[in-house]
């Protein structure tokens, strides 16, 4: 992979391909958990908890039934806090106990598996879940702690310099995957 000039974003995935990606990775976690009434989803900020509604919303229109989904905000739990700094914490949003579920934990990119550390220690604070899974957007490699997802959009091998951006509809005004 060539060195992209910083200005300059390639798309990754496209708005079609992106609600593709969606539509597998929600069948996928329907066929690994064993009753989707036990699922929690828990988004990652900044953008897992974007990724996480959306994915509540392609869970829904294919059980037909509402997933629980929240925010788990894993900050003060990192162990890297002053290589890459503080950011405005968003604060944890349980819809219901984690006890006995199924949680998925979803975020837009892996990169080193330090937020992922982190979000696993911090769920711990709010209770033993029966499992937990994770979901992610993109694997882009240089991993620091073996941590690997359980469902993944797309493998994308970087430099460490690039960045992954995902960008969402409502959020964004814009859909795809995009590295620059």
């Amino acid at each position: 992979m060539t060195d992209t000039p910083r200005n300059e974003r390639v798309e990754i995935l496209s708005e079609h391909e992106l609600g593709r990606t969606l539509t597998r990775l929600a069948s996928q976690v329907l066929e690994t958990v064993s009753d989707s009434r036990s699922l929690l989803l828990l988004g990652i900020p900044t953008r897992g908890v974007h990724l996480s509604n959306v994915l509540a919303k392609e869970l829904e229109s294919l059980t037909g039934q509402t997933i629980d989904h929240g925010t788990l905000d894993p900050t003060f739990h990192r162990d890297d806090l002053v290589r890459i700094g503080t950011r405005m914490v968003e604060a944890t949003d349980l819809p219901t106990t984690v006890e006995g579920r199924q949680v998925v934990l979803v975020d837009d990119v892996i990169f080193t598996g330090r937020t992922i550390r982190a979000a696993l220690e911090a769920l711990q604070a709010w209770g033993r879940a029966q499992r937990v899974l994770l979901l992610v957007m993109v694997d882009r490699g240089h991993r620091e702690v073996p941590i690997q997802p359980d469902f993944c959009g797309r493998k994308v091998p970087t430099r460490r310099s690039e960045l992954i951006e995902l960008r969402l509809m409502d959020v964004d005004g814009e859909e795809g995957v995009f590295i620059s």
